[in-house]
């Protein structure tokens, strides 16, 4: 999941790019914006990721 929200991060970062070169500065606010939400995301899933416990495979209790 992290590796897809640091690609959609790139891609963002190329729009925000070309929308700048383009003149078009409306939009510019939108797609950062949709860039601060989604390193927060990206942030709150690596926290998750760090904070997870691996238990292993449980036993059977044998009779």
């Amino acid at each position: 999941m992290i590796h897809r929200l640091n690609d959609i991060e790139t891609d963002l970062e190329q729009r925000r790019h070309r929308t700048y070169n383009e003149g078009r500065l409306g939009e510019i606010e939108g797609i950062d914006l949709t860039l601060t939400f989604r390193r927060r995301k990206r942030d709150e899933a690596g926290r998750l990721v760090s904070c997870t416990t691996a238990f292993g495979t449980p036993e059977v209790p044998t009779r």
